[in-house]
């Protein structure tokens, strides 16, 4: 057994012994740690910042694209948007004990349906150092143990996040070993977190790109909740209002392209694409954005390159947008069937009937009518952040919070009750 093995193992071992511990702890005093991870995160941001500028230094050196580079940095504000997230979910109701349900049966047992911790949860993730407090958040707020190992990029980041989040639970008198992260960039870690850590692990999250979420699904040996990438569409259907097209269909490519919300594809509805398409395309380009087309796209905007096949179904992270005339919404739930991943898509519409066909039909973890895509975000949906969007279908589907990362267990209570 190798050394990083070991150590691997040992982790889990850590993280299964203060699983109950985190389990069993009240809500307030759950509460009371998130408090003081949110404080540690302000008093630290001088720190974390530090930490974040030698990744960039490093990530700008090894050729990393600035689409890229963007997800990796923090600046003072995000770190403070990232400690108000963590005062977010220590406000959020508590999830644990909640029954869903309780019935009594004909013969007097009471039956109640409670939500439990799923126990200790590895979470595999990329670039992204602001996970490193979210995923540390939700997991103590569903009452979780966590296991982070983030991409090599942004380890100083996560380090630094992490000291905060350390600081954090032992203020509350919670064990550190509740959350832990792994140190090495080594990427046998990840394959140690694969074997699941002798039964330690209780679920796996991959949070990433494609190689790693089918590295992640092929490899495990535990559960895998699922992220697929997020190959986004908006839909304009011919009875979209101009202006309303426009705005959204900008926000949902270009407020943030590196972010997985992000529209990759647009299909425009033939019936309305000479008066939707060309004041849609010039807002896109006047933005900052490259269009791709196809042919009846490049005639009612002649400014868009020529798309090629791969353009579709690609997930650009960039402010990149791949532009297709559709005959109808049949022809664009089709594509999205054929070329998306489940993610999110979205219509604009103003006809009920035909919105109403788009969100019944398109089988995505998220779908929207007349809004963003960029709202693909669990504090948009009210759930205190997320740990990711999942694009399962068992378990738990969209965004990832607090309730989400819990199970249920039935509490049966009798009066002496015996089957015949």
């Amino acid at each position: 057994m190798s050394d990083l093995d070991a150590a691997m193992r040992a982790m889990g071992r850590r993280a299964r012994a203060a699983a109950d511990a985190v389990r069993l702890a009240p809500a307030e005093v759950r509460s009371a740690a998130l408090t003081a991870m949110a404080a540690a995160l302000r008093a630290m941001s001088d720190d974390i910042l530090k930490a974040n500028a030698r990744d960039i230094d490093r990530a700008r050196t090894n050729g990393m694209a600035e689409a890229q580079i963007d997800r990796l940095a923090l600046t003072p504000a995000r770190i403070a948007a990232m400690a108000a997230a963590v005062d977010e979910v220590a406000a959020f109701p508590d999830p644990l004990g909640v029954e869903t349900v309780r019935w009594t049966r004909p013969n007097g047992l009471d039956f109640a349906r409670v939500r439990t911790p799923i126990g200790v949860l590895a979470i595999i993730y990329e670039s992204r150092p602001n996970v490193t407090a979210d995923a540390a958040a939700l997991c103590i707020r569903s009452g979780n143990v966590a296991i982070l190992r983030c991409g090599s990029d942004c380890l100083d980041s996560s380090l630094a996040i992490h000291a905060a989040v350390v600081e954090g639970l032992a203020a509350a008198g919670l064990p550190a070993d509740a959350v832990q992260l792994v140190d090495t960039p080594d990427r046998a870690a990840v394959g140690a977190l694969l074997t699941g850590l002798e039964g330690s692990i209780d679920l796996l999250i991959p949070r990433g790109g494609k190689s790693l979420v089918a590295r992640v699904q092929a490899e495990a040996r535990v559960p895998v909740l699922g992220h697929l990438e997020g190959i986004n569409h908006t839909y304009l259907h011919a009875s979209a209002e101009v202006g309303m097209a426009r705005d959204v269909v900008v926000n949902a490519k270009m407020r943030r392209v590196s972010v997985c919300g992000s529209t990759e594809t647009l299909l425009v509805d033939r019936a309305g694409a000479a008066r939707l398409l060309p004041p849609v395309a010039e807002a896109l380009i006047a933005a900052g954005c490259e269009l791709r087309g196809d042919a009846e796209a490049r005639a009612l905007a002649p400014q868009m390159l020529p798309a090629t096949d791969d353009d579709w179904g690609h997930e650009f992270l960039a402010p990149i947008l791949a532009v297709r005339i559709v005959d109808g919404t049949d022809a664009a739930i089709e594509h999205i069937r054929t070329h998306g991943s489940g993610h999110t898509d979205a219509i604009v519409a103003g006809d009920e009937a035909a919105a109403a066909e788009f969100l019944n039909r398109v089988d995505s973890a998220i779908v929207l009518w007349n809004a963003s895509t960029q709202f693909a975000d669990g504090g948009e949906f009210g759930f205190g952040g997320e740990i990711g969007i999942s694009t399962s279908r068992l378990h738990a589907r969209g965004p990832v919070g607090a309730e989400q990362l819990t199970s249920y267990k039935y509490v049966v209570r009798g009066t002496g009750q015996t089957r015949p």
